[in-house]
């Protein structure tokens, strides 16, 4: 089966459209992700192949590290990609799909640079740094 799931940033200048399955969500906890988001990240991953994105003049990409960069609407702000430099997928933040999604989390990561105002307690597999099915520099 082909599943098509679609999102945009707030304003709707960004628009997304994926095909297949997605990963289970995977909450980051990196002091980049709760800088930028002001939280932590809840992204799923998609194919480079398996997405079509309108508007995409509107994203901006701010390259946070040497191995990465982080794309959002420049004009609403919104938090919509992750993309890693030599890796064929991009992180599509979970926020940012229309409902319903059929998203489920996953794990969380860099549970070792988390806020201290909040804890993780609802179960799922943590890692200090990156673990499960996400690759991130250095690992």
């Amino acid at each position: 089966m082909n599943e098509l799931h679609r999102g945009s940033c707030l304003c709707g200048s960004v628009r997304f459209e994926t095909r297949g399955a997605l990963r289970g969500v995977v909450f980051c906890h990196c002091s980049q992700c709760r800088k930028q988001s002001g939280h932590f990240y809840a992204a799923t991953n998609v194919q480079d192949d398996s997405i079509d994105i309108s508007g995409e003049e509107h994203v901006s990409w701010y390259e946070a590290s040497d191995f990465a960069k982080r794309g959002f609407c420049k004009h609403c702000g919104s938090v919509l990609f992750w993309k890693h430099h030599k890796l064929d997928y991009v992180s599509v933040m979970a926020g940012a799909f229309d409902q319903p999604s059929g998203l489920h989390g996953e794990s969380h990561i860099f549970v070792g640079d988390k806020g201290d105002y909040y804890e993780i307690d609802d179960g799922l597999p943590q890692y200090e740094k990156s673990g499960g099915s996400v690759v991130v520099a250095g690992d």
